[in-house]
């Protein structure tokens, strides 16, 4: 997916289903992390992209609150 696309979707979500979001990509960077502590990552990019998007939904969090 394109990142404009992703930004569609993800400002398109109420806050709610974007907090649910923040925890999935929170899980999942968890789980990065403990591959690349153990030698078991092999695209390191992912992390990179994984950080982004932690980002990115915090940062509509963060829009949508104060748009309130």
């Amino acid at each position: 997916m394109k990142k404009s696309e992703t930004r569609k979707s993800l400002s398109g979500k109420t806050p709610v289903e974007l907090q649910t979001e923040l925890e999935a990509l929170l899980r999942e960077q968890f789980g990065l992390r403990m591959q690349a502590a153990t030698q078991q990552l092999t695209d390191n990019s992912k992390l990179k992209g994984v950080r982004r998007g932690i980002a990115r939904v915090r940062t509509l969090i963060h829009q949508k609150v104060l748009a309130q």
